[in-house]
């Protein structure tokens, strides 16, 4: 059996790899499949519907039951659906095979985080932060896997398919006994949750955090091709800054942060991602380098909001983690809808520019949500 720490916190990145693969993998495939708009439109809301049904089911259950096996059957779920994507033309069989994706995806979302705030307590902000790292570099390497003509995406998939297979085997091969938590009937946790507000401004946070960030790599290319005039190339190369700036943030924030400095990086981040993503959006900054730039600093202020926010509704909710996390991580598939369809009405009635001002409002909004907490948590532990 599999018990060394650093196998299972590097089974846990892995597994965090496969899911921003499967995360992006319509995006990037959609053209040489044949997808129209409407199409990936309702692909990605049955992967989302999955994703949503698995992550808080999965989170609640991490608490009392082995991650390791919960993982197995994520694993599992996730194989199948790489391996069988597409693999038939029917579109109605690939809605299923879209829906096991989610599946597997939220059971990789909801469990993993909480295994690692229980193997790494001390240190919950760096892993949580690599953890997230791994779901960006997935996506960046498919997006840029397929951008060559001579990859295929079926072989892509097949060898994904195979990799989470293997994984699968480690996860059936390890033992990781969950800590002792002094609430175990998941009504009683239930309970506590909602009745609490700082699970619903984590919930508004989150939400806000991801409708930013996949908004943005939604939108980008096609704001410095249609707004700023980059020629196809140069635009998606912008997205790839991007994405790298993401990556790159999560693991310097993650070295840098402490537990306790948790909220003090969260507010500093939200206060400069707001500037930053205006400047970048509504600035004509007059060439491609300081474009670039521009965008690498937006991603770079947005890049560790996400995994900072995670592991302090973990480490608040010691006792109950897994559902916590899973409450919280439900506002994920939701903030990646939400503020899309609101930028999608305001591009229509407006312009594409004018929609983009989601981007700093949402990091304002995000603030003050993040003040909010600090204030209510400052307020419940002076009063003991």
């Amino acid at each position: 059996m599999i018990r060394n720490i650093k196998i299972i916190t590097a089974s846990s990145f892995v597994a965090m790899f496969f899911l921003g693969v499967g995360g992006a993998l319509i995006g990037s495939a959609a053209r040489d499949i044949g997808l129209t708009a409407v199409q990936i439109g309702v692909l990605i809301a049955v992967q989302n519907a999955g994703f949503l049904l698995s992550v808080g089911v999965a989170g609640a259950l991490a608490d009392t039951h082995p991650k390791p096996r919960l993982l197995l059957i994520g694993s599992l779920c996730l194989a199948i659906a790489f391996l069988t994507f597409y693999l038939s033309p029917s579109y109605w069989i690939n809605l299923a095979v879209m829906f096991l994706f989610g599946i597997g995806m939220g059971a990789y979302e909801g469990v993993t985080d909480a295994m690692l705030l229980d193997l790494h307590e001390a240190r919950a902000g760096l892993f949580v932060n690599v953890n997230h790292f791994f779901v960006t570099f997935g996506s960046l390497l498919i997006a840029l896997y397929l951008i060559f003509p001579q990859m295929s995406w079926q072989v892509a998939v097949v060898q994904c398919g195979i990799g989470v297979l293997l994984l699968a085997g480690v996860f059936a091969l390890t033992s990781l006994q969950n800590k002792p938590r002094p609430v175990s009937r998941y009504r009683d946790k239930l309970g506590i949750l909602t009745k609490d507000v700082v699970i619903g401004l984590l919930f508004l946070t989150t939400a806000l955090i991801v409708g930013a960030e996949a908004g943005s790599i939604g939108i980008i290319s096609t704001y410095l091709a249609e707004v700023r005039g980059f020629p196809p190339t140069l635009a998606q190369l912008g997205l790839v800054v991007f994405l790298v700036a993401v990556a790159a943030g999560r693991l310097m924030v993650g070295f840098a942060v402490r537990p306790k400095q948790i909220l003090g990086f969260t507010l500093a981040l939200f206060g400069l991602a707001a500037p930053s993503s205006a400047v970048f959006y509504f600035v004509d900054l007059g060439s491609y380098l300081y474009t670039y730039l521009a965008a690498f600093l937006a991603g770079l202020t947005l890049s560790a909001l996400l995994p900072l926010v995670l592991t302090f509704a973990g480490l608040l909710y010691e006792e109950m983690a897994g559902t916590a996390l899973g409450a919280v991580k439900i506002a994920i598939p939701l903030g990646g809808i939400v503020p899309l369809l609101i930028m999608s009405l305001i591009a229509s009635k407006v312009s594409l520019q004018a929609s983009l001002i989601v981007f700093p409002i949402s990091f304002l909004l995000g603030f003050l949500s993040v003040l909010a907490i600090a204030s209510t948590v400052a307020k419940r532990r002076e009063t003991g």
